[in-house]
């Protein structure tokens, strides 16, 4: 399979998932809801600067609102994968629409403080956490492969779109009525997303097995992560890029307040600024897709999101500070969206929440911990200009990593699952909760070619280990130096069927290269797969044969 980079591309147009029903239902209702999000962070933030003249409190509302999503986000993605998505979408949005209704009345009754604000700025942010990995991973359930691209360049147009007059709408809501009326029109602004998803009638599709413990669910999206290199290092460089990146959100309005001298609408008038931008750029994702490279892609939209942050901390002159955030909305939009592309394509069905979750949580919590950060530094030692100039430098310096993590090319391959036939036959009683299971497999290879076929199962290793084995090693016999052994284990015998259940075409490809160096002449049983402390499967009764004469060993093709 060819590398995506350097297969021709099908030209397709951006708003081509609009064609499918369902995707074109609930993309248009999340616009609607992120309307909702946005015009609360407007009212969150401007309520914050009315209470407190802390620049560190203010900013902290962007945290409050990013840190649910990194800390929620991974158990939520591990949930995702194991149950209805569309249930788990609907279990989030109604936790969220709960906490907004309970912010406005509390602001309604004047019981509003700066702790309040932030705390239930973090409870609604937890709703949309747990909704989040669910309605991305849902994504290609709606569209065809070809198009989901430019479906997840318009999930983010959604968001952006939103922004675009959102913020500004918002600031006007605000201005007029107060901050308890945004936070009203966000509860409601929730139900049209809530009707869109529960009337979505999503074809559930078997699985082989009964869905895993949470917490294996969870260590089982980490392996991936860890062991997966384009997930990893989408998810280190989001989390670089968050962290740099973060002031511009977290500083708009004292930006609009110190800096411009302005007002409510001033803050609604640059986020709409920014959101415009932002639209620009989510629809040029198909576009850059086609003329860059992932890597040189990301080193554009990075200078880019770099220079204009610079220029709006210089800028005292509205028109201007508008039009840098026209041009840092659009390249940081771009530059998110590609990372959040390349998660989609290089991660396998049955993973694919969790994998979207982990990059989440290394973006926003990044920007989060990037949120706290420029705020201090704005209060205490360089002022909100200053801070603006630090974050565009430190941004362009995060490219660096770049030069030992370079955004990896994708394939179909390593994401196109194989079913690798039967489950394998066994000789004992054991269920799915039998455990642990040692595998290993034998290997007669030519000493000419050891070097060559270390290499090999080095590679081989980091496929066992994402898809979830433990413990790999591979040996050598030291009287028969022709003999090779991998082995490893997993849990249970469920872990074990699921983990054979997980490869792909690479992982098959993989398997037979190394394969491949076995010599031909040699016979016999090459798979074993044994019970580790058998206790389990031994009977005490008198009239059972000895236990001892058992065989504990389960022979397998």
């Amino acid at each position: 399979m060819a590398d995506s980079e350097s297969a021709p591309v099908r030209r397709l147009g951006a708003l081509e998932p609009l064609r499918e029903r369902t995707f074109r239902t609930i993309w248009s209702a999340s616009l609607l809801a992120n309307f909702g999000q946005l015009t609360l962070g407007v009212g969150a933030a401007w309520e914050m600067t009315r209470l407190t003249s802390s620049a560190g409190m203010v900013a902290l509302v962007q945290s409050a609102m990013m840190l649910p999503l990194m800390l929620v986000s991974v158990p939520a993605g591990a949930i995702a994968d194991m149950f209805d998505r569309r249930k788990i979408a609907i279990a989030g949005l109604c936790f969220a629409m709960i906490c907004a209704i309970a912010l406005t009345m509390l602001a309604m009754a004047g019981l509003t403080t700066p702790w309040v604000i932030l705390a239930f700025c973090s409870l609604i942010g937890g709703g949309v956490a747990l909704y989040g990995p669910a309605w991305q991973a849902s994504v290609r359930e709606q569209v065809s492969p070809e198009i989901l691209p430019a479906a997840v360049a318009l999930g983010a147009v959604s968001y952006n779109l939103a922004r675009s007059f959102g913020p500004a709408l918002g600031g006007l809501i605000v201005a007029m009525a107060g901050a308890k009326a945004a936070f009203g029109v966000n509860a409601i602004l929730y139900a049209p997303l809530l009707l869109a998803f529960f009337f979505w009638n999503r074809v559930q599709l078997p699985g082989r097995f009964s869905p895993e413990r949470l917490d294996r669910a969870i260590v089982s999206g980490a392996r991936y992560a860890i062991h997966s290199p384009p997930i990893r290092i989408v998810v280190i460089r989001s989390f670089a890029f968050g962290v740099s990146g973060s002031a511009m959100g977290a500083l708009t309005p004292l930006i609009a307040r110190d800096l411009l001298h302005g007002n409510a609408s001033t803050y609604g008038l640059l986020l709409g600024s920014m959101g415009v931008g932002a639209v620009v750029g989510a629809l040029m994702i198909s576009w850059i897709r086609e003329r860059l490279k992932a890597e040189p892609a990301v080193q554009f939209c990075a200078v880019l999101t770099g220079a204009m942050t610079v220029a709006t901390g210089l800028s005292h002159n509205i028109a201007l500070t508008c039009l840098a955030m026209v041009g840092m909305g659009a390249a940081w939009m771009a530059l998110v969206s590609l990372l959040n592309v390349g998660v989609q394509l290089s991660a396998p069905r049955w993973v694919t929440a969790r994998a979207l979750a982990w990059f989440q949580a290394g973006l926003t919590g990044g920007m989060a911990l990037g949120a706290w950060m420029w705020g201090y530094l704005a209060g205490a030692w360089l002022g909100i200009g200053g801070a603006l100039v630090a974050s565009g430098i430190a941004i362009v310096v995060m490219l660096l990593i770049g030069l030992v993590l370079p955004m990896p090319g994708v394939s179909e391959a390593e994401t196109e699952m194989v079913d690798i036939g039967n489950d394998p036959e066994v000789g004992l009683a054991i269920t799915h909760r039998s455990g642990p299971i040692i595998i290993e497999v034998d290997y007669w290879v030519d000493p000419a070619e050891a070097r060559n076929f270390y290499d090999v199962a080095l590679k081989l290793q980091s496929v066992r280990k994402r898809n979830g084995g433990f413990d790999w090693s591979i040996a050598r016999d030291l009287e028969v130096p022709e003999l090779w052994t991998e082995r490893f284990h997993c849990p249970t015998w469920g872990d074990y069927l699921r983990q054979r259940n997980r490869m792909t075409q690479s992982d098959v490809d993989l398997q037979a290269k190394a394969d491949s160096f076995h010599a031909t002449g040699m016979t016999g049983k090459r798979v074993r797969r044994r019970l580790e402390r058998p206790i389990g499967s031994v009977r005490w009764r008198a009239e059972t044969p000895d236990p001892r004469d058992m065989p504990i060993s389960i022979y397998a093709p």
